[in-house]
């Protein structure tokens, strides 16, 4: 039996911040190391992943007017997994009013069967940079992530991963 497919509640970057990770995505395209610029899908956007949950969220969520935006600070380069092939995230600073909003979302969604990483206390936030980075290109690679960067995230939307479908939530 197939799991249910995943629906997320992402973050979006204000524009400069998204043109800034979308310019990095660029650079390790050009350098013919694993980013994620190739992937062409108008869903493909700079995010951070409040929530991921197998089946559905509700909709519309209740938040409060006030939640967004929300100052963020995307800092030094993370890997996650393990073995040859890593994925290359940005981290995100977990502040008071980032980790705010990540309960906000939570509670909005009510009960459901979120993915284990998502909870608080286990959730690392970031945005994701390339997905299956080798090992051997990190030296590469990683002079290629410029600088901290200041931001806000400024709208919510909803990931359906089954249907491949995107709503804006604010």
């Amino acid at each position: 039996m197939d799991p249910a497919p995943i629906t997320s509640i992402e973050l979006l970057l204000d524009a400069d911040a998204e043109a800034a990770v979308r310019a990095e995505w660029d650079a390790l395209a050009a350098a013919g190391l694993s980013s994620m610029a190739p992937h062409a899908s108008p869903s493909n956007r700079p995010h951070v992943t409040l929530l991921a949950r197998r089946g559905g969220v509700a909709h519309p969520l209740a938040l409060p007017d006030d939640a967004l935006p929300v100052p963020l600070v995307l800092g030094a380069p993370l890997l996650f997994g393990d073995g040859d092939r890593r994925v290359l995230v940005r981290s995100v600073v977990p502040s008071a009013a980032l980790l705010a909003l990540h309960a906000t979302v939570r509670d909005a969604a009510g009960a459901g069967d979120d993915v284990d990483h998502m909870a608080p206390g286990t959730w690392t936030p970031h945005v994701t940079l390339a997905r299956r980075t080798r090992l051997a290109d990190l030296e590469r690679a990683l002079p290629l992530v410029g600088a901290e960067i200041a931001c806000e995230g400024v709208a919510l939307r909803r990931w359906d991963a089954g249907t491949r479908t995107v709503t804006a939530l604010s």
